[in-house]
């Protein structure tokens, strides 16, 4: 007890030389073999350091500064909290697939369900000659930043040309962004399907874009048999945008580096698609063996 109640004042001295003098013990005792108990432990200390430290108070409701103890094979003491972002650990809720672009909202869904327990990894959907390689690497800092809250994170990196062009030469043009759409969940599916992953992630954000229409999302949504998650589905972009800051991606984000969407995306999309002529149209672009061989393809960076 002698050499915890030391602790406990070298924890104090930091408050008491900054003039926060409203203190609290707070003990907890794991291994019941120690002579003292919980309540007992919380007076020594408390009677200890007023003793130490003339001007300190107890204030149990509103205190300054706390002192923790947790008696367990050792004694633990601890003084000041800093909350972090809660949640479950990552991996406990199982695998998913992010759908990882350049823009701000993807790797916020990321960390999202980072924060529900689970791991992700990315699949990038790259377009040379028409996303430069700046681009790209864009999207390697984005998801080296993701692995700071994601562990162990892989970056699965998409030869998507192909699929592209032969979707803006045999598609309605209004309709080139839901068949691109429709294409990269097809592609995620399968993707999550080898890697043993349970779902998707996207960052979309319902009537955000045409693509993110009740009705775009129904059909786009319809490439997987797995869940698709959306857990930014009800946010405004400002909401989205504050996240991106306080999770230090929004300025990797904003770089003006454009992805494959964005410089194929019509004048005119369409906004309410019919789900119906939309099937007929992708069905007619006959994808199957270029998703197929782009899989094969893929090239992967794990951080």
């Amino acid at each position: 007890m002698e050499e915890i109640k030391k602790a406990a004042g070298l924890l104090a001295a930091p408050s008491v030389s900054k003039a926060l003098l409203r203190f609290k013990i707070e003990a907890r005792r794991t291994d019941k073999s120690f002579p003292f108990n919980s309540y007992k432990i919380a007076c020594e200390l408390g009677d200890f350091l007023l003793s130490k430290y003339k001007e300190l108070t107890v204030d149990v409701h509103k205190p300054d500064w706390i002192v923790n103890v947790e008696i367990r094979e050792y004694a633990y003491l601890y003084a000041g909290q800093i909350k972090g972002s809660g949640g479950l650990p990552v991996g406990v809720s199982g695998r998913g697939i992010l759908l990882l672009s350049g823009g701000i909202d993807s790797p916020v869904a990321g960390y999202y369900m980072a924060k529900r327990g689970l791991t992700q990894e990315a699949v990038y959907f790259d377009s040379p000659p028409y996303t430069s390689g700046k681009a790209l690497d864009k999207v390697v800092k984005l998801s080296r930043l993701l692995s700071g809250y994601i562990p162990q994170f892989v970056l699965n990196i998409l030869p998507f040309t192909a699929i592209q062009e032969r979707i803006k030469e045999h598609s309605q043009s209004r309709a080139v962004t839901l068949m691109m759409r429709a294409a990269m969940v097809t592609i995620a599916c399968k993707l999550a399907k080898q890697k043993y992953a349970l779902c998707l992630v996207t960052g979309e954000s319902l009537g955000q874009v045409a693509s993110q229409t009740p009705e775009s999302i129904r059909f786009s949504g319809s490439k997987s048999d797995l869940p698709v998650f959306r857990p930014l589905i009800g946010m405004d972009k400002e909401e989205i945008i504050n996240i991106a800051r306080n999770i230090g991606t929004f300025k990797t984000s904003i770089l003006p580096y454009e992805d494959c969407c964005t410089l194929f995306a019509p004048v005119h999309p369409i906004v309410k698609p019919v789900f119906k002529d939309m099937e007929s149209i992708y069905k007619s672009l006959n994808l199957d063996d270029l998703i197929e061989e782009a899989i094969e393809k893929i090239e992967t960076i794990t951080f």
